[in-house]
C-alpha cells in the first residue's frame, strides 16, 4: 500500500474516532513549494461531512496523525489546507527497496487479457509524410507504455494496398516508367511510387484542361479524363484478378513494403502482425446479414443496408450499397472480428487515426456494441491533431507535403549543426558523431511531438525541438548523459543499504518524490493513452536533478555515506529517465 492509500486510511480514521463520521474519500494534492510539508490533506470538502473550523478540524487531524502514523515527523495547518511533513527514513526505506529494481515502475507480469494497438496504416501509392510520423510515434508509445502498464499487446497496421489510388501510380509507371526500378534509379521503393502517383495527377490535370478548351464541361471532364478512364479499367481488372495486372501490382507494392521497412526502422517502431486491405476488403458482408436477422440494420427499398443510430444522438450510416459491395465502415467491422478470431485473447482495441475520422470510429464502435461482441466495450480512438511546419522550414519531394525520410535527415542535420556549434564533442571518432547526431535528432522530434497532448494541433519547429534547454528531448538526453558521466568518475557505486538514519537535504527529497511518482505515472499514461504524461513528468524529474546537481556536491561530498546514497540517487534518476524514454521510443546517449 502506498504512503498516500495508508495516509488517506488514516484520515479516515482520525476523522471517525474523533468527530463520529465515515469520510468516504480524502483529498491530497502536492504541498506547495513555500509552505512546510510533503503531501497536503485538503479539509475542506470534509465540510459536508463534519461541521467546524476547517483549521481546527486540520488540526486535530494532524494531531492524530503524528501519534498514530510513525511516517509523519509534523503537521502545520494553513487555512483549510493540512500540510504533512514525512520522515526522511520513510524515504530512504522506499529508496532502499527499489534502487536495485530493474525497470522499475514497469508492471512485470502481464495480464490474460490482451490489447492490440493499430498505427501508421498508410497507401501503397506514395512515401510516409509527416502526419505519419505523430501517428507512428503516438502508437508505437502507447502500445510501449500499456505493455508497461502490465498489459499484453499486439501492435497491427492495416495496409490500404487496393484501390483506385494504387492503381493511378501503377498506370502511370507503365505509361512513363520506361522499366524504372528502385534500383536502376536508386529510389527508395516508396519514393519511386510516389513520383508516378505525381505523374498521374499532373496528367490527369493536362487532360482536364485539354477536354475543357475543346469546349467540354470542367465536370464532365474530370470524370471523363482518359487516364481516368484507364485506372478505372486497371481496377476492374485487379478485383477480376487479371493476371498482369494482379502481377504489376504485387512488384510495384514490394518496392513500397521496402522502403516502408526502411522508414519504419529509421523512425524506430514495429509490429506484431500487419494487415492488408487487399485481404480485408470483403470481410464484414456476412456479418452486415446476420445483424439484418437480429434487426440491428435494416433494408432500404433500394436494397442498400443502413444502421439508424439517430436515438443514440448520430444519424443514419450505410453498411452495404444496393450492388452489395461493401463500404469502409463494413470492412472495418469485418477487420475488428478478424482481429478477435485470430488473437482470442484481445479484449480490447486501440485505432490511431487522426481526428478528421472522430465521428467514423464513434459510429464503427456503436455497430460493434450494438452486434453484441463484448469487447466493444474497450475500442478506443487515439484520435490526434495535424502537424505543421513553419513554412518554407523543408520542400518535399511532391511539393505539397512532407515525407518522413526527408524530415527524419533533417533533424539530424540539425542537431548536427547545433551540436558543432556547442562545440561539446571532442575525443569523438565521425562514426560515433554521426551515431549521436541520429540520438539526438531523433530523440528531439519525438520528445516535441509526444509531449504535446494527442488531441492538439502542433506547430512542429526543428530548430526549437533541437535546443538544449527547456523541455526539449535533448536537454533530458544531455541530463543523463551528465548523470553517466557522474557514475563513471565515481570510484565505486556500491549496492550496499543506505543507512535510514541518514539526515536528507530537501532537494534529494524531493528527487526521491520524483522517483516515487514513476509506478503512478505509467498507469496514469496507460489509462489516458497518453504518452505526454510521461514525457513531462521527466522533463519535471530532469529539472529537480538539475537543480539537485547545482545546489549539492556529490563527488566532492567529504561524508562517505552521503557521497555514496548522491551517487547511488543519481544513477537510480538515470534509470528512470531511460525507462520513461523508452517509453517513448526514444534513446539516451551515453555521452554528449
Amino acid at each position: 500500500m502506498s504512503l498516500q492509500n495508508d495516509l488517506g486510511q488514516k484520515v479516515k480514521d482520525a476523522v471517525k474516532e474523533l468527530y463520529q463520521v465515515e469520510l468516504p474519500t480524502v483529498e491530497f494534492q502536492p504541498t506547495r513549494k513555500d509552505f512546510e510539508g510533503d503531501v497536503t490533506v485538503v479539509v475542506f470538502p470534509m465540510l459536508r461531512f463534519v461541521k467546524g473550523n476547517p483549521v481546527q478540524i486540520g488540526t486535530q487531524i494532524g494531531e492524530y496523525l503524528q501519534k498514530n502514523v510513525a511516517e509523519v515527523a509534523k503537521c502545520n495547518v494553513v487555512q483549510g489546507f493540512l500540510n504533512i511533513v514525512i520522515e526522511d527514513s520513510y524515504y530512504l526505506n522506499f529508496f532502499n527497496s527499489i534502487k536495485a529494481e530493474v525497470d522499475y515502475g514497469y508492471v512485470k507480469t502481464p495480464s490474460t487479457d490482451a490489447i492490440m494497438v493499430e498505427y501508421s496504416s498508410p497507401n501503397t501509392n506514395k512515401p510516409l509524410h509527416l502526419g505519419h510520423i505523430r501517428n507512428n510515434l503516438l502508437g508505437y508509445s502507447v502500445a510501449e507504455i500499456l505493455k508497461a502498464s502490465g498489459k499484453k499487446v499486439y501492435k497491427t497496421q492495416i495496409i490500404n494496398d487496393r484501390g483506385i489510388h494504387i492503381c493511378k501510380s501503377m498506370l502511370a509507371w507503365q505509361k512513363f516508367g520506361e522499366g524504372e526500378t528502385p534500383e536502376s534509379s536508386d529510389l527508395k521503393g516508396d519514393h519511386l511510387v510516389g513520383k508516378y502517383y505525381v505523374a498521374f495527377d499532373k496528367a490527369y490535370k493536362e487532360q482536364i484542361a485539354e477536354l475543357v478548351d475543346d469546349g467540354m464541361d470542367k465536370e464532365k471532364a474530370e470524370k471523363e479524363a482518359p487516364i481516368l478512364l484507364e485506372a478505372q479499367e486497371m481496377l476492374r481488372k485487379w478485383e477480376a484478378g487479371d493476371v498482369e495486372v494482379v502481377s504489376l501490382w504485387k512488384k510495384m507494392n514490394s518496392w513500397v513494403y521496402a522502403g516502408f521497412d526502411t522508414t519504419y526502422k529509421n523512425m524506430g517502431v514495429d509490429f506484431d502482425k500487419l494487415y492488408y486491405e487487399s485481404d480485408t476488403y470483403l470481410l464484414g458482408r456476412d456479418v452486415v446479414k446476420e445483424g439484418l436477422e437480429k434487426g440491428v440494420f435494416f433494408k432500404k427499398k433500394d436494397g442498400s443496408v443502413w444502421i439508424d443510430l439517430t436515438d443514440d444522438g448520430l444519424d443514419e450510416k450505410i453498411v452495404l450499397r444496393s450492388d452489395g459491395t461493401a463500404v469502409y465502415m463494413t470492412q472495418d467491422i469485418g477487420t475488428a472480428i478478424q482481429r478477435v478470431t485470430d488473437f482470442p485473447d484481445i479484449n480490447g482495441m486501440v485505432y490511431t487515426v487522426g481526428n478528421e475520422q472522430d465521428y467514423h470510429f464513434k459510429v464503427l464502435f456503436l455497430i460493434l456494441k450494438k452486434l453484441g461482441y463484448s469487447w466493444a466495450e474497450q475500442l478506443y480512438h487515439l484520435s490526434y491533431g495535424m502537424v505543421d511546419l513553419p513554412s518554407g522550414k523543408m520542400k518535399s519531394r511532391e511539393g505539397t507535403v512532407v515525407d518522413a525520410d526527408d524530415l527524419i535527415q533533417n533533424m539530424e542535420e540539425t542537431a548536427e549543426t547545433i551540436s558543432a556549434e556547442l562545440g561539446k564533442l571532442e575525443g569523438y571518432s565521425e562514426e560515433e558523431k554521426k551515431v549521436l547526431y541520429r540520438t539526438i535528432g531523433l530523440g528531439a522530434l519525438k520528445y516535441y511531438i509526444l509531449k504535446v497532448d494527442p488531441k492538439k494541433r502542433i506547430l512542429f519547429n526543428p530548430e526549437e525541438s533541437v535546443d538544449f534547454q527547456g523541455n526539449t528531448g535533448p536537454f533530458i538526453q544531455y541530463t543523463y548523459a551528465r548523470i553517466q558521466s557522474i557514475l563513471r568518475k565515481a570510484e565505486d557505486v556500491r549496492s550496499s543499504a543506505v543507512e535510514t538514519s541518514l539526515k536528507l537535504h530537501e532537494k534529494e527529497k524531493e528527487l526521491l518524490k520524483g522517483i516515487q511518482l514513476f509506478p503512478e505515472t505509467v498507469q496514469l499514461a496507460a489509462e489516458n493513452f497518453s504518452p505526454a504524461l510521461i514525457a513531462n513528468y521527466t522533463y519535471d524529474l530532469v529539472k529537480e536533478f538539475n537543480s539537485f546537481y547545482q545546489q549539492v556536491s556529490i563527488l566532492g561530498e567529504p561524508d562517505a555515506q552521503k557521497k555514496q546514497f548522491r551517487v547511488q540517487l543519481s544513477q537510480k534518476v538515470g534509470e528512470v529517465i531511460q525507462s520513461a524514454f523508452r517509453l517513448l521510443g526514444i534513446d539516451v546517449p551515453e555521452r554528449m
